[in-house]
């Protein structure tokens, strides 16, 4: 939070989108965030999920795991993200943020204090509202920063969770291999942690305006009809209220169709978009099934470094997305091609994983896969960001987010959920793979075309050209 460079808001506060200076503009909201993000994820038993679920504590068999307990979070996110993206800037993102602080909290409590396949659903299901309520953690801070650091403080609030995460594994891997401490000690050290973010996100700052672009117009409205109502009469008939209410609805939805048609009328954006949602369904499949290939390939001592590998990874991970804020590349001709290709090197990963019977040719393959998808998920994420008004910032994530999850979805329930393929967790790889493969083969392509359109000499087509550049307007 700022004060406004140019003085229209006097000695408030500015959050109206006015310059404010850098000193008191980003680091402000962007420190307690990247606190929140950080405990959030510093989860130690998240790379032993697997063998807390199937050893004595549970009780609960790797098929039980793998059909009917890790897809509720998949489908449950599908169910929740609808409602979270409408209301999200609405509510300014901050209630959010606090909802998934107590998800992530009574995940935990569920976990440590259940028993049985209903109950671990249960916990699950916990765990789904939080993953759809991740569109407010990136959403936030947009809201209250100045366009000109959506580069800076989206590498640094990935790296925060990024850094949370791998400390939280490599945590868990000292514990449990060195201190000699029980899987139920690390789910105890799991729930203080995200305790203490929930407790962090009641510390955040509000921003002082609704986001909502298509809300904030019915708002309005609705109160100016409401003003005019209570001096007419001091009360009015249900059956009219109900009519006014469906009115204002119904000009909503129709501001929200205009906004879907604005934002992603930009085809450059419309890419990065496709490869966010695309990138995003295929690494959550494989993050979450990974304990299950390395129990294939290690049945008897699967739990011997996956915390170190998911720290170290995860670390990485964070390292080149600090970099990628302080990378000066003209992504409006570059973006898609580099998407393309290093979506070739996780397609690559992936298939030496799901070929190899080395445990630790597979630890690798993932720690290369981990890293690359993180550098190029930020990549997407400030690039849209930079396209977009700040109303914008929760609808266009937030749909982003849905759209993967309904891949995610179908993924799920073709590959894992379908009797009648019964496919092992390699063959379920083998199309993890397969499917990173294609997305490469789209942007490669499309990248090369981006590439070559753009060299061309500026009397040609400059028009045409100016109109493909995520910079080039505001939507």
């Amino acid at each position: 939070m700022g004060f406004c460079g140019i003085r229209e808001c006097g000695n408030r506060p500015c959050w109206v989108g006015h310059y404010m200076p850098c000193h008191a503009g980003w680091v402000g909201p962007t420190v307690p965030i990247c606190i929140y993000g950080f405990f959030s994820m510093m989860r130690p038993i998240e790379p032993f999920m697997t063998e807390f679920l199937t050893g004595t504590y549970k009780n609960l068999t790797t098929e039980q795991v793998n059909r009917q307990v890790y897809p509720v979070w998949t489908y449950s996110s599908l169910v929740f993200l609808i409602p979270v993206l409408l209301v999200t800037d609405f509510l300014r993102y901050k209630p959010v943020i606090i909802l998934q602080g107590l998800s992530h909290t009574t995940a935990f409590v569920l976990l440590l204090v259940g028993s049985g396949v209903r109950s671990a659903q249960l916990a699950f299901f916990s765990y789904s509202i939080a993953m759809a309520a991740d569109v407010a953690y990136f959403s936030y801070i947009y809201s209250v920063v100045q366009p000109s650091q959506y580069q800076r403080v989206t590498s640094y609030v990935k790296a925060a969770i990024l850094l949370g995460y791998s400390v939280g594994a490599l945590l868990g891997q000292l514990l449990l291999s060195l201190g000699g401490v029980s899987l139920y000690c690390l789910a105890i050290v799991t729930l203080i942690s995200v305790t203490i973010s929930l407790i962090t996100s009641l510390f955040l700052p509000m921003p002082k305006t609704t986001g909502s672009l298509f809300l904030k117009g019915s708002l309005s409205a609705q109160q100016g009809s409401s003003g005019e109502d209570n001096q007419e009469s001091g009360s009015q008939d249900a059956w009219v209220k109900s009519v006014i209410a469906a009115k204002h609805f119904g000009t909503m939805f129709k501001r929200l169709a205009l906004d879907f048609r604005k934002c992603y009328s930009s085809v450059a954006m419309l890419f990065f978009c496709i490869w966010a949602s695309m990138g995003k369904c295929g690494f959550y499949q494989v993050a979450g099934y990974i304990q299950l290939l390395w129990v294939y390939m290690e049945p008897g001592n699967f739990t011997a470094f996956n915390g170190a590998v998911d720290g170290i990874s995860t670390l990485s991970g964070a390292a080149a997305t600090v970099a990628v804020g302080h990378m000066s590349l003209e992504w409006s001709v570059w973006g898609e091609l580099v998407l393309g290709g290093f979506t070739f090197l996780i397609a690559g990963a992936l298939f030496l994983m799901d070929w190899t019977d080395n445990i630790w040719i597979s630890y690798s393959c993932f720690i290369l896969f981990k890293t690359i998808y993180m550098q190029l998920s930020t990549i997407c994420t400030f690039q849209i960001a930079k396209t977009l008004q700040r109303e914008r910032y929760a609808l266009v994530f937030g749909f982003n987010s849905f759209v993967g999850t309904i891949l995610q979805s179908l993924l799920t329930a073709i590959v894992i959920n379908t009797k009648s393929l019964k496919l092992t967790i390699t063959s379920q790889f083998l199309i993890y793979a397969s499917y990173f493969a294609a997305i490469s083969l789209l942007f490669t392509v499309r990248g090369v075309y981006t590439a070559l359109h753009m060299q061309r000499p500026v009397g040609s087509s400059q028009t045409e050209g100016d109109s493909n550049l995520p910079e080039a307007s505001r939507l």
